[in-house]
This record gives structure tokens, sequence and C-alpha cells, in this order.
């Protein structure tokens, strides 16, 4: 597992973090914006953390975007998804998914601040 510094440097590029991040989201597991921002030492930052994995698209490899929602648990990031592919790639985990809300969310919430050291 890399390590990742919860505070960035000047010279630290913010995508790649967030991404190092995202990358570490368990299957069958979810996490927040804020969460994300948080552990990078951008509190305010939530905002950030979505315009960063809504360019995941551009990216060659794999980046489990989909595994990253509102603080409520909302695919508030669903539109920059094909078709319903977000739901569909979190409910192909196993995660619940009901009117665009993952079911059980303070569950399956996985938090950066307590699981990467």
């Amino acid at each position: 597992m890399p390590q990742i510094k919860s505070t960035p440097q000047k010279d630290d590029n913010f995508w790649e973090k967030v991404v190092q991040v995202v990358k570490q989201i368990p299957e069958g597991r979810v996490s927040s914006y804020g969460a994300i921002a948080s552990f990078l030492g951008l509190t305010k930052s939530a905002r950030m953390v979505g315009y960063a994995l809504n360019n995941c698209k551009h990216i060659q490899h794999e980046v489990p975007a989909h595994r990253v929602v509102n603080r409520n648990g909302l695919l508030t990031g669903k539109h920059n998804f094909e078709g319903n592919s977000m739901q569909e790639k979190l409910m192909a985990e196993g995660i619940l998914v009901e009117k665009d809300q993952v079911v059980n969310f303070k569950s399956l919430f996985w938090n950066p601040e307590e699981l990467i050291k």
C-alpha cells in the first residue's frame, strides 16, 4: 500500500493524491468526497475531490470513482457515468442502492482517516 501524506505539500499533485486514496477504497465499501478532502488536509474541498474524480475518465488505469458518494450516501456524481453505471457498479459489489442512495451507508462507509496510516 503506497504511503500518502495526510497534508499535501505545495508541490503535491492534488488530483493524483485523490486517485491514490480512491484506489484504496475496498470493494463493497464507499467513502465520501468530504472524507477524502479532509484526509488530504483540505477540509472544505469536497467539490475539488469531485472534480478530480470527474477527470478520472481521462486516466488510462481503473479508478473506482463509483465508490465515492456525498456525505449522506447519495450518488451525486452519477451524471459523470454513462447511463446507470455508477449504481450498477455499486450493486455488482453487493452495495444496495435505492432512490440514488446507498442503503446502510454508515455501515459501508470507509474513512481514510482511520484506515490509511
